[in-house]
């Protein structure tokens, strides 16, 4: 069990990584969160339980990489979203402008 654990961590970390290409924030951020909740379940011994928080890394891993794309500023001030082949069919929710300056 601990190296699919060791592997869903690394899936986890390279989702976000490919995510968040070239964003340092969100990179840290996100790291430390995947990091945070893997050592909160460190001790977890049920297999059930195992079983269910290894499926939910997966299910995290899937959802980072298909369902997460950043926007970029452009030259004009704006932002753009360029999914790439891994989001096809997925249903993009592009922040509003307001959302968008706060994050800036």
């Amino acid at each position: 069990m601990r190296s699919e654990a060791v592997s869903a961590y690394r899936a986890v970390l390279r989702a976000t990584r490919k995510a968040f290409a070239g964003d340092t924030l969100m990179l840290g951020e996100s790291a430390a969160e995947v990091r945070k909740k893997f050592e909160e379940n460190r001790h977890v011994t049920s297999p059930a339980d195992l079983n269910r928080l290894l499926e939910e890394a997966r299910e995290a891993s899937h959802f980072i990489s298909t369902m997460i794309v950043q926007a970029k500023l452009n030259e004009r001030g704006g932002y753009e979203v360029k999914p790439g082949q891994e989001h096809a069919g997925a249903t993009l929710e592009i922040p509003s402008e307001e959302i968008l300056k706060k994050s800036a």
